[in-house]
């Protein structure tokens, strides 16, 4: 199985650039015809997160018109850029199946791994969120089949990642999702965005990998010290193979011209 994932798209209005300069829309597009290309072919994409710049409905339309062109079956959860509600009117019924006590939670079954979409979203508020509620719901939807290989994927990562603008922004019910997770072994990994750079962490006896954005990266500082700043790069998404070996391997795929191939044996 295959499975690639795109976040942080800040898809702006139509033609317009996200923060005025980066080219989201082109670099999405660019994502879409790589992974359209892929040889196997990807079985779907998950998209985590902050699909829009400022939730307007145009933004939204923009980044479905885009994201219609993938040649798999796509689905979304919202991010602190999004509104789930201006999301459902947009994606509801397909690339959201579901709603479930007003939130963007769903499964999708029928395939060899179990994809459970949590919506981390708090109206309002940069941070994230899991509530008592979302986190019975998970709880439930866990239970129902705890031998099988399973990914939860929502926008915003429940630990800190030494990335000094998403730290700020918190997570609320960490605790409470922590105590869901640890309760299950065949949860394979936790995808989710927000941070805008690829990176992986050990968290309740799983592993948190977040994806890169759109060409829009976070600066990288551990010190904590310089103001919040963003790079310019070359666009790029996670592809994730469930090897026949039944383990869960991680790409970060960067879509783009590259200087080769070269043949070892040749040089």
């Amino acid at each position: 199985m295959l499975i690639a994932q795109i976040s942080d798209c800040h898809i702006a209005g139509p033609g317009k650039n996200a923060y005025k300069i980066a080219h989201t829309a082109e670099n999405l597009a660019h994502c879409i015809d790589h992974i359209n290309q892929s040889n196997p072919t990807v079985d779907l994409v998950l998209v985590t997160g902050d699909i829009t710049c400022s939730s307007q409905i145009e933004e939204v339309e923009r980044a479905a018109r885009l994201l219609d062109r993938l040649r798999c079956p796509f689905y979304v959860v919202p991010g602190n850029h999004d509104t789930r509600s201006v999301l459902w009117r947009v994606f509801g019924g397909r690339a959201c199946p579901e709603m479930s006590a007003g939130f963007c939670n769903y499964v999708i079954e029928g395939r060899e791994i179990r994809l459970i979409a949590l919506d981390s979203t708090v109206p309002g508020e940069p941070g994230g969120e899991i509530c008592s509620i979302r986190a019975e719901w998970l709880d439930k939807r866990l239970a129902e089949k705890p031998a099988q290989p399973t990914v939860v994927f929502m926008h915003h990562p429940p630990v800190k990642f030494g990335v000094l603008e998403t730290d700020e922004d918190g997570f609320a019910g960490a605790g409470i999702l922590g105590n869901v997770i640890e309760k299950y072994q065949n949860i394979l990994r936790i995808l989710c965005g927000h941070i805008h750079l690829s990176s992986h962490g050990g968290w309740k006896g799983t592993i948190i990998t977040t994806a890169p954005s759109m060409g829009l990266q976070l600066g990288l500082d551990l010190t904590l010290t310089r103001p919040s700043e963003f790079y310019l790069e070359k666009p790029g998404y996670l592809l994730h193979y469930f090897t026949p070996d039944r383990n869960l391997i991680t790409y970060t795929v960067t879509v783009g011209k590259m200087d080769g191939p070269y043949l070892f044996d040749e040089q």
